[in-house]
């Protein structure tokens, strides 16, 4: 991941908060955590426009990004099955055990920012599990090649807890 952060920087050389940001989040010791999340059509341009101030990652298991994400964490946006296409600043992070929290309730708080329709919301009725990112100052970048294979939706590059380098 290491040349695919190179990468990532020089895309954003002309953006001084994504330059500087990402370079605070490459220190050895910085506290800044750093994951790739993947993103379906049309999801994906509507965070990039700004339309999706808040995305939302649910589960039956307690999987990354739950526990693993931050205030302050980046997020790198890869489109399925493609490259790496933007950036995003996790401004607030909410995870919630649905065992107890009523998805209706957090689709009453969150579902204009999440932007989903009744299908999106009927789909994730069993989930146990519930993460949302209110998102800020995303950005588009020229597509980097990131060879992930795996059917993961959502890898904590460098999550908080971790003291992982890009290597």
């Amino acid at each position: 991941m290491e040349d695919e952060f190179d990468e990532i920087l020089e895309q954003v050389n002309g953006h001084h908060f994504w330059l500087t940001y990402l370079l605070d989040a490459a220190r050895p010791k910085s506290r800044i955590g750093i994951h790739l999340a993947i993103f379906a059509e049309p999801f994906l341009s509507m965070v990039l426009s700004g339309e999706k101030t808040i995305e939302s990652r649910f589960s039956r298991n307690r999987c990354a990004p739950y526990g693993e994400i931050a205030d302050g964490d980046i997020i790198l946006l890869k489109e399925v099955a493609g490259p790496i296409c933007g950036i995003a600043f996790a401004r607030n992070i909410w995870c919630y055990y649905l065992g107890i929290e009523s998805i209706d309730r957090i689709r009453h708080r969150f579902g204009v920012g999440i932007r989903a329709d009744d299908e999106f919301w009927s789909a994730r009725a069993d989930a146990l599990y519930a993460t949302l990112i209110e998102l800020d100052a995303p950005a588009s970048i020229a597509p980097v090649r990131c060879d992930k294979r795996d059917r993961r939706g959502w890898v904590s590059l460098r999550s908080r807890q971790m003291t992982l380098n890009f290597t």
